[in-house]
Order: C-alpha cells, then sequence, then structure tokens
C-alpha cells in the first residue's frame, strides 16, 4: 500500500485541490457579482447563507452559505485559507475518502450551528475549511508515516489549541481586533468535529475493507 506523500501527486489529491479551490471561486464570483452591497442584506447573502430558522424548510442553504462572505476581508481571509487548505491536502497526497469525508463534513458544519439558534445568519467558508485540516490531519495520523503522524499530532493539537481559545461557548459571535464583520467561532468548532470524525469514521472503514481484502486474498492462495 502507498504510504501518504510518497511519489506522485495522486488524481485523489487532484480532486481535493479542485474541491477546495472551486469553493474560493465561486466564493469569489458570487462576491463581485454583488458589487457594493457586501453586507447581510446583500442578494446574495439573504438568498444563500444559513439561517436556523429556515433549515428545514431550506436545508440546501447548509451547502451555499459556504459562499456568502459580507465584506472584502473576509473574502480575502478565506480565499487564502481555500488555498493553504487545497495545499494540504495535496502535500499530504490524500486519498479519495478524504474528499468523501470533506463532503459529508461540508452541510454538518453548518447544521451544527443549530446548537446556537441565537446566530441568525451565517456565510463563509472558514467553517468547511477547519473541516478540511482536520479531515487531512486525521487522515495522515491513522494513515500516515511515523513523521506525518508526528506532523498530524502537531496540526491536531494547535487546531485543538486554536479553537479552545476562541471560546465558541462564550458566545455566538465576536469581534476580533482588526475585522470588519463579526465573527462565529461556533462554526470552526461545528466544522472541525465532524471533519475530524468523517475522516476517522473512514479511515477505519478502509482499514477494515483491506483487512477482509487481505484475508480472502489468503484464502485464495491456499485454495
Amino acid at each position: 500500500m502507498t504510504q501518504p506523500g510518497t511519489g506522485a501527486v495522486p488524481a485523489s489529491a487532484w480532486t481535493w485541490v479542485v474541491i477546495a479551490l472551486s469553493m474560493a471561486a465561486v466564493s469569489a464570483t458570487l462576491h463581485l457579482m454583488g458589487g457594493e452591497r457586501t453586507d447581510s442584506a446583500s442578494h446574495w447573502a439573504q438568498a444563500l447563507d444559513w439561517q436556523p430558522a429556515l433549515a428545514r424548510a431550506e436545508p440546501w442553504r447548509a451547502w451555499t452559505a459556504v459562499f456568502v462572505h459580507l465584506s472584502d476581508l473576509h473574502l480575502a481571509a478565506n480565499l487564502a485559507g481555500a488555498v493553504a487548505v487545497a495545499a494540504w491536502g495535496a502535500v499530504a497526497r490524500v486519498p479519495a475518502r478524504c474528499s468523501i469525508a470533506w463532503f459529508i463534513a461540508w452541510p454538518l458544519t453548518q447544521w451544527g450551528l443549530t446548537m446556537q439558534p441565537e446566530l441568525r445568519h451565517y456565510g463563509g467558508l472558514s467553517g468547511v475549511l477547519h473541516a478540511g485540516v482536520s479531515v487531512v490531519a486525521v487522515h495522515l495520523a491513522c494513515s500516515g508515516t511515523r513523521a506525518q503522524r508526528r506532523i498530524a499530532a502537531v496540526v491536531l493539537a494547535a487546531l485543538a489549541a486554536k479553537l479552545l481559545s476562541e471560546m465558541p461557548w462564550a458566545s455566538a459571535i465576536s469581534h476580533p481586533p482588526g475585522w470588519d464583520i463579526a465573527v462565529a467561532p461556533g462554526a470552526h468548532l461545528s466544522g472541525a468535529l465532524p471533519g475530524a470524525m468523517a475522516s476517522a469514521l473512514l479511515e477505519g472503514v478502509s482499514r477494515a475493507v483491506a483487512t477482509v481484502r487481505e484475508a480472502l486474498g489468503m484464502v485464495d492462495a491456499h485454495g
């Protein structure tokens, strides 16, 4: 079995890169189409953002909310984050199951925000990007080389420290210095947790399948 991070970048890792950069491209396009109106009252924000009150009636918002950005700074930060997460997956040479895990975590990131009903609107890529970071880190922790597992441990520890420092349980929104919008720290936790869990689940499934195949192969060899 090929270890992650060795050899040429596989097609599965390029799929990861395409997903990340596509999110960024759609976000930038919609932001530009919104013109000068980039606040929460803009047409695109109202049509696509996550609103807990509409979660059951319009569940598709769990997918489209990632494309809503409420300021140029908000967009720029998430575009940079998308490039970083794309590179993280490419360097790790992630298999297809990582993209599947990320895809699973995408809507769950927004659905997790129903735990904070006072957050009436949410948009942006940051929650799903946190999911992407945790997906790759868990993959490397489970299936990587010894060096890669050490890197994964450092990344997971840094991610946990960041999430704890943001104290998402204290308030649904915060106003960090230098930001021109309110930030929803709960979205970062709501992305990182399902990303890690989905990745761990698929890593377990992958190992189980490999074990069954190996057992069947031994039976055939002795048949």
